[in-house]
């Protein structure tokens, strides 16, 4: 009894000796712990506007703001006959009193996405989410609204959407698959001043505030 006693506390210290082996030894050099690493992985998408890049155009800068707005264009001072210059491009009416002045500028979207399980239908949409106060005044862009080649008169130019129900698509899913993660898409915005009068449309500063929305899938 005594002798299977002594045989089992010998076992004991063997295993424990050995749970321990590769973090502690004796008789011995070296040791070699080992350490798990965890991390879980998580989808990321980024969206930022800069200024445009379009060859023979003149460029209305794209100002980050930080914060909301997240980022701001001025097209200066304009006017419903195009006697201003404004801050870049324009386009007289057609009519003059009886069309409308285009301001217009080109500006960049850049697309970045990580870890995505299909890229394959991903979009950019954008719309009008706060309008200007004042009737004569509208966001524009060009009639085919993911156009990227520079846009020809008055009349490559249409009201941007209004409904974030029915936004307009600025970038396609062959634009963007085309595009890829970090590539550029330019585009073209602009205001348009119609030709109206009467005591409800304003002079002066006015704003508007464009939606941007991209959609991996």
């Amino acid at each position: 009894m005594k002798r299977s006693l002594i045989l089992f506390v010998a076992g004991f210290l063997v295993l424990s000796t050995g749970a321990f082996a590769n973090t502690q030894g004796t008789n011995t050099n070296t040791v070699s712990p080992t350490l798990a690493i965890s991390a879980t992985i998580q989808k990321a998408v980024q969206l930022t506007l800069s200024t445009g890049t379009t060859a023979g155009v003149s460029h209305c800068a794209v100002v980050a703001g930080g914060g909301a707005p997240d980022y701001t264009m001025n097209f200066g001072n304009v006017d419903a006959l195009a006697i201003n210059n404004g801050g870049c491009n324009k386009f007289a009416p057609t009519t003059p009193g009886t069309t409308n002045a285009i301001y217009w500028s080109d500006y960049s979207l850049n697309p970045v996405y990580t870890s995505q399980a299909t890229t394959a239908a991903s979009t950019i949409t954008a719309y009008v989410s706060t309008n200007f106060a004042g009737p004569n005044i509208s966001i524009v862009r060009t009639t085919v609204a993911n156009q990227s080649t520079v846009p020809a008169s008055a009349a490559s130019f249409a009201n941007m959407s209004t409904s974030a129900a029915a936004p307009d698509t600025i970038a396609t899913a062959a634009d963007m698959t085309a595009a890829g993660s970090g590539g550029t898409l330019n585009r073209f915005i602009g205001v348009g001043i119609a030709p109206t009068n009467g005591a409800a449309n304003l002079t002066g500063l006015q704003t508007a505030t464009v939606t941007f929305t991209m959609t991996i899938q």
